[in-house]
């Protein structure tokens, strides 16, 4: 695999934001890859948000690509939201939803089944304000230093939501106990972080380009959390059979996304 100073040129010079969109959001295009994750991500994060117990004034939003699919249900428990990413045109194309300007991806079908997982599919231009009124920055992020957003310095978050990140990010077991760590100190004590990751995987697809994504297990992650100060409140797993999908390590096996909520118990 690549160094870690190789996966981010690589990210800045060759991971095409358009095409992204076009591979995981949008049913219609060729590029279009079927995974339940979406469906699973939504679900977990609508069932976090609305029990009443994650809420507060500042989230911060780790790696958040250019997608805003995330913090739709949490945009209702907070008073602040920062996104952040590593990639310039993931950013751009983010701020450019934020601003609603001709062009920007069509966020409209996800909006539509958070809303109905909220009750009221028919509320999406009410979320769509609520988003674009929570969002304060959209700052660039490395997860691989101490202090993510540097040079920005946030007051301790409440929430940290970190999605399909870290393991796209880090190029060994050693730098992705890090990168939880690094981030870690962006939160506050008795804080939340919600993590969703995938186990079993080697590389995901943008289009028809590879990029790595570090080998986990629900073992190793859960480990890895619990090291850093957390105890774990809920976890889950959307195991999938793969067959010879060019994510995948072996021609056919099990891979799965997982979700933890985890609480912040010390420094």
């Amino acid at each position: 695999m690549e160094s870690v100073s190789d996966l981010k040129d690589l990210y800045q010079k060759e991971f095409d934001t358009e095409r992204f969109f076009q591979t995981y959001y949008n049913p219609n295009s060729e590029e279009y890859v079927e995974y339940p994750i979406l469906t699973f991500i939504l679900e977990n994060l609508h069932k976090t948000f609305s029990s009443g117990e994650v809420k507060g004034d500042l989230l911060i939003d780790i790696g958040s690509g250019p997608s805003i699919h995330t913090i739709i249900s949490a945009c209702e428990c907070f008073k602040e939201i920062i996104a952040s990413d590593w990639t310039d045109t993931n950013r751009q194309a983010y701020e450019r939803w934020l601003r609603n300007e001709p062009g920007a991806f069509d966020w409209t079908p996800v909006l539509s089944m958070v809303c109905e997982l909220e009750g009221d599919r028919t509320k999406c231009a009410e979320k769509e304000k609520k988003i674009r009124a929570t969002v304060k920055q959209v700052l660039k992020c490395d997860v691989t230093e101490s202090n993510p957003l540097n040079p920005v310095i946030l007051p301790p978050a409440d929430c940290l939501v970190t999605s399909l990140c870290l393991e796209a990010a880090c190029t060994d077991l050693n730098t992705y106990t890090q990168a939880l760590r690094n981030i870690t100190t962006l939160l506050k004590t008795g804080g939340h972080l919600v993590l969703i990751g995938v186990i079993g995987c080697n590389n995901y697809q943008v289009g028809q380009k590879l990029f790595p994504d570090l080998h986990l297990s629900e073992e190793f992650v859960k480990t890895t959390i619990t090291s850093n100060g957390y105890v774990i409140k809920d976890m889950k797993m959307n195991p999938i059979v793969c067959n010879k999908k060019p994510d995948c390590a072996n021609d056919a096996h099990v891979f799965g996304f997982i979700f933890f909520l985890a609480q912040k118990t010390s420094k």
